[in-house]
């Protein structure tokens, strides 16, 4: 047979690893958006929210009280999966500026290559990786000193990071306890917990998520070595006592790994220089929102915007904090505990 007679080899198309695949990438049809729309849409229409995806929560209350319009600058301080993003971008176009942050090295590269692929002009979109408290520097280097009109700052962690075994952050999946967003940057989970003093560790539990259980947990935790959160997982519920139900069992693995991620990511020491600097990175009438899903955050943004508003800093703000709908809740879960406030410079 000839070489031009000679067949092309058969090459089976790629299956889907059935009902319990053990790769996370091979798990979820929807972390493949184009072949899975379909799948994608049932997820949705079932309250969940999609592998590998991140809906944003209260978009359309979000985009009338920071009112964006063509020309104006806009910041979008916490990137993630760019729902908000992509909003605030396409109405402060023609002639406006989104700069966008994020310190997950990971999700930063993918979310800005698919607002590029949405279309915009090339200098409406400024995408920077850092964490919300260097927001200074990051105006100072656009020439941005005396302020922006817009400001969006989710404090939620994405979907993406939850979902995915390998960045630590649930114990919903077994993966390695890391937990940092920057997975080049600072200390593990796993290692600051074989750091900690049962003291430190008690101070973190009780400040990060309000444990009721803190000191007896400290005591068990504290300087033990847990490589996955399967391992840390099961240490917590063994250190309960026995007359702690299933459902409060469960409620405090959530709390555990709330406090400690808190502290891995040092998210209340950037959350206050942010919040310290916020003010002078406001033009006059500058429109600025705050979506918090933990009570101490919701707790500084309130006295900033409360003492401002006194010291006449900010011309308005709100009384009553916002929360989602019940039908965005029931769309969305993941939107129950947001909380958002808002502020308007004098």
């Amino acid at each position: 047979m000839s070489e031009a007679e000679t067949p092309t080899p058969h090459r089976r198309r790629p299956r889907y690893s059935g009902k319990n695949p053990r790769r996370f990438e091979d798990k979820y049809k929807e972390l493949n958006p184009e072949r899975y729309a379909e799948t994608i849409a049932k997820v949705r229409a079932s309250g969940k929210t999609p592998a590998g995806q991140h809906v944003p929560i209260l978009l359309p209350e979000i985009m009338q009280i920071l009112a964006p319009q063509p020309g104006e600058r806009a910041v979008d301080c916490t990137l993630g999966y760019g729902g908000h993003a992509s909003a605030l971008l396409k109405a402060v176009q023609p002639g406006g500026t989104l700069l966008a942050l994020d310190q997950d090295p990971i999700e930063i590269v993918r979310t800005e290559a698919r607002l590029r692929a949405g279309g915009c002009e090339e200098s409406a979109l400024v995408v920077k990786r850092m964490n919300f408290a260097g927001l200074p520097r990051a105006l100072a280097e656009l020439g941005w000193s005396d302020g922006v009109d817009v400001l969006l700052a989710d404090l939620g962690c994405s979907s993406m990071q939850f979902d995915n075994p390998a960045r630590g952050f649930s114990f919903k999946h077994d993966g390695p306890l890391d937990m940092r967003m920057n997975p080049q940057r600072g200390v593990s989970a796993s290692d600051l917990l074989q750091k900690l003093s049962a003291a430190k560790l008690k101070t973190i539990f009780e400040e990060n998520a309000d444990e009721r259980h803190a000191a007896l947990l400290a005591e068990a935790l504290a300087g033990t070595d847990h490589a996955t959160t399967r391992s840390l997982t099961e240490a917590v519920r063994r250190a309960l006592p026995h007359r702690v139900d299933d459902e409060e069992r469960e409620a405090t693995v959530r709390r555990v790994f709330q406090a400690l991620r808190i502290a891995v990511n040092e998210e209340f020491t950037a959350l206050d220089t942010f919040l310290h600097q916020l003010p002078n990175c406001l033009r006059p009438g500058a429109r600025v929102a705050i979506l918090t899903f933990h009570s101490g955050e919701d707790r500084r943004v309130k006295h900033l915007f409360r003492d401002g508003l006194r010291g006449g800093v900010f011309s308005a703000t709100n009384d009553e904090v916002i929360r989602s709908s019940p039908q965005e809740t029931r769309d969305n879960p993941r939107a129950a505990p947001a909380k958002l406030r808002w502020a308007v410079k004098t």
